[in-house]
C-alpha cells in the first residue's frame, strides 16, 4: 500500500491501529487532504472505546507525551487553543494512561485529535458534542422538538438508515468488529431527535415501479397500434371510395419515373382517391396498368381506386402534349393551343416574346437569320398541359429537358471532333439526321453524309448539302417534289441548294436515336442518298454516278 501521510520519523504506520487504515482518520486525511466527509472539520471521538490494544506500536508513556501519537510520528500539531499537542497533555497523561493507554476502568481516555495543519476549519469548536451542550430535544433546539402528542415514534432496530447517514461508516473508520458502531449509533440518536423521518426507499421503490409500469404500459400501447397499423398495410382493406366519382373535375400531373406509390399519394392529396395504398392494390390487379404514363390527367374526385386506374389507361384523360423526334416548333405550339383551349397562334407569340426568359444555354443565343429561337429545343417527349395551365410553363419544361440532355452528352466539348464551331451546331446535325432519316439504321449513315459534304475538300457537291428538308422547313412544308426553278429563286440561307454549309440553325426537335448517330457516324464514304420507293426506303452512294442510278430508281417508283 502506498504510504500516505507519514510524518518525518523512521518508523512505519502499525498496520493494526485503527488510525492508520485506509478509512482512518490518518489515511483519509493523507489521500483526500483537506477534503473531509465532514467538511473540513477535524473528527473527534468522544466516546471512543474498544480499539484494540493501544499499546501494540510498543510506544512509552514517555513517547506519548512528547506529542508522538501513532500515525503522526515526529510531528507537533497546534490544537484548537493554540498551545502545542504535548502541553496539552502535560496535565493529565500519567493518569489516563496505564499500561499502553487504558485507565483503570478499561475505558480509553478522551484524548482529541490534532488540527490538521492544511485544514481551513482546524480552529473551529469541536464538532457533535464535544465540548459543545447538546441541544437536541430541548426548548433550545431549533427547529423546537414536537409535543410529545405529536411525535412520531422512532423507527425500530430493522428500520432503513436515513440517505444522509449511508456514507458514515467510511469516516468511522476500523473494520466490522470494531465498537466505533456504537458512537456511530449515538450520533444518529442525537441527530434523530427532533427531526421529521426520511422517507424510506421503500416508498422511493413504489413511486419507481408506478412510473416503470405507466412505461411499460405507454410502449405496449405504442407497439400494439404499429401493430395494428402494420396488419391493415399487410391484411386490411385500404380505405377506399366507391362509384366514379363526383362531377366535380381536377387535373393531376403525374412525373416521369412515377411508381404506383408516387401516383397514388399525388392522387390522394388531390382528392381523387381515398387511400395511395387503394391505389397500388388496384392498380397491382389491373392488367397493363403498370404502364401508367407521365404527363396530366383529368380525374374526377372521390373515385374508387379501380375507376381512377381504368381512366388513367384511357387516352380521353390524359391531358398532355407529345413532342415527337423531329417535330418542328410550329407543331408543337398548335398542339399547345389545343390542350390549353386557346386561340390559335397564342403560344407562338408567347414563345416569340419570351424565348430569352426559358433558359437557353449561352451557345444557343445570339444567332443571326434563325426562323425560331426555340427550334430543336422542345425535346422529344410527353408533357403536361391542361386547361388552365400557361403556356410558358410548357415551354419551360421542355426546353430544360432539351437543356438537361444536351449537357450529359457533352457537346460543346464534342463540336472539334467534328470540325465544327459550336454545340449549336451540332444540335443542327443532329436535326438533319433526324429529319432526312427514314429509319434507325438509316442514322449513322446520313450522319456521315453531312460530315462528308460539309469537307472543305468535297469537290462531288463544293460544300453544298442541297437537303430537301431544309427548303421544305424554310415554307413549313413537307414537300419531296421541288422543282429545280423554285429551289434557285429562294435566297433563303436555309436553302441548301443555293448555299453551302449548314443552315443557319436546327430545322426540328432531334431525338435520342438522331443524337447518338450525329456522334457515332459510320465510315463508310457515303456522300449520296435516295429515299428510291418515295417514302422510308433510304438507299446511299458514294459516288455521283452511283447516285444517278439511285435517282432514275426513284423517278421509276414514283411516276416522274
Amino acid at each position: 500500500m502506498t504510504e500516505y501521510g507519514r510524518g518525518q520519523g523512521s518508523e512505519p504506520w502499525n498496520p493494526e491501529d485503527p488510525l492508520s487504515g485506509d478509512g482512518g482518520w490518518g489515511g483519509q486525511q493523507a489521500q483526500q487532504g483537506s477534503q473531509s466527509p465532514y467538511g473540513g472539520r477535524p473528527q473527534h471521538y468522544p466516546q471512543a472505546s474498544g480499539y484494540g490494544d493501544w499499546s501494540q506500536g510498543q510506544q512509552s508513556q514517555g513517547q506519548q507525551s512528547q506529542g508522538q501519537q501513532p500515525g503522526y510520528e515526529g510531528q507537533q500539531h497546534p490544537q484548537h487553543d493554540g498551545r502545542p499537542y504535548d502541553q496539552q497533555l502535560a496535565g493529565h497523561t500519567q493518569h489516563q494512561f496505564h499500561q499502553g493507554g487504558w485507565d483503570a476502568t478499561g475505558t480509553l481516555g478522551q484524548v482529541p485529535y490534532a488540527a490538521d495543519p492544511g485544514d481551513p476549519y482546524g480552529q473551529q469548536p469541536v464538532a457533535y458534542g464535544g465540548e459543545q451542550p447538546d441541544l437536541y430535544g430541548t426548548e433550545d433546539a431549533y427547529p423546537p422538538p414536537e409535543p410529545p402528542g405529536r411525535r412520531r415514534p422512532e423507527p425500530g432496530p430493522e428500520a432503513e438508515p436515513a440517505e444522509d447517514e449511508e456514507q458514515a461508516p467510511a469516516v468511522a473508520g476500523g473494520g466490522a468488529g470494531d465498537d466505533g458502531g456504537h458512537e456511530l449509533a449515538t450520533r444518529r440518536e442525537r441527530r434523530g431527535k427532533g427531526r421529521k423521518p426520511v422517507k424510506s426507499k421503500k416508498r422511493r421503490t413504489g413511486c419507481a415501479c408506478m412510473v416503470v409500469v405507466l412505461v411499460f404500459g405507454g410502449g405496449l400501447g405504442g407497439v400494439g397500434y404499429f401493430g395494428y397499423q402494420f396488419y391493415q398495410n399487410r391484411f386490411g382493406t385500404a380505405p377506399d371510395y366507391a362509384g366514379d366519382g363526383t362531377g366535380e373535375t381536377v387535373t393531376v400531373e403525374i412525373p416521369k419515373g412515377a411508381g404506383g406509390w408516387e401516383i397514388g399519394r399525388r392522387l390522394k392529396e388531390a382528392g381523387v382517391v381515398k387511400s395511395a395504398e387503394a391505389f397500388v392494390h388496384a392498380q397491382t390487379n389491373t392488367p397493363g396498368a403498370d404502364g401508367i404514363q407521365a404527363g396530366a390527367y383529368l380525374l374526377k374526385k372521390e373515385m374508387s381506386a379501380g375507376s381512377a386506374v381504368k381512366l388513367m389507361l384511357d387516352p380521353r384523360s390524359q391531358n398532355n402534349v407529345i413532342v415527337t423526334p423531329g417535330e418542328r416548333n410550329s407543331g408543337v405550339y398548335a398542339a399547345i393551343d389545343k390542350k390549353l383551349e386557346l386561340s390559335s397562334g397564342t403560344t407562338k407569340k408567347v414563345a416569340e416574346k419570351k424565348y430569352r426568359d426559358f433558359g437557353l444555354p449561352a451557345w444557343a443565343q445570339n444567332h443571326a437569320d434563325l426562323k425560331d429561337p426555340l427550334e430543336g429545343f422542345l425535346f422529344p417527349g410527353t408533357y403536361p398541359a391542361a386547361k388552365g395551365m400557361k403556356p410558358e410553363v410548357i415551354l419551360q419544361q421542355m426546353v430544360s429537358q432539351a437543356k438537361q440532355k444536351y449537357a450529359a452528352y457533352g457537346l460543346n466539348e464534342k463540336a472539334k471532333e467534328f470540325d465544327l464551331d459550336s454545340a449549336y451546331q451540332l444540335v443542327t446535325v443532329a436535326s438533319l439526321v433526324q429529319a432526312e432519316g427514314k429509319t434507325h439504321d438509316d442514322f449513322r449513315k446520313m450522319a456521315e453524309v453531312v460530315y462528308n459534304r460539309l469537307k472543305p475538300d468535297n469537290t462531288e457537291t463544293n460544300r453544298k448539302l442541297q437537303f430537301d428538308s431544309t427548303y421544305n422547313y424554310l415554307l413549313g412544308k413537307s414537300n419531296i417534289h421541288i422543282s429545280e426553278e423554285e429551289i434557285n429563286s429562294n435566297p433563303s440561307p436555309y436553302n441548301t441548294y443555293k448555299h453551302p454549309g449548314l443552315p443557319p440553325g436546327p430545322i426540328g426537335n432531334p431525338g435520342e436515336d438522331a443524337l447518338k448517330a450525329m456522334l457515332n457516324p459510320t465510315h463508310d464514304g457515303w456522300v449520296y442518298f435516295v429515299a428510291t420507293d418515295g417514302m422510308s426506303n433510304t438507299e446511299f452512294a458514294k459516288t455521283y454516278a452511283e447516285f444517278l442510278e439511285l435517282k432514275d430508281k426513284f423517278n421509276a417508283n414514283t411516276g416522274n
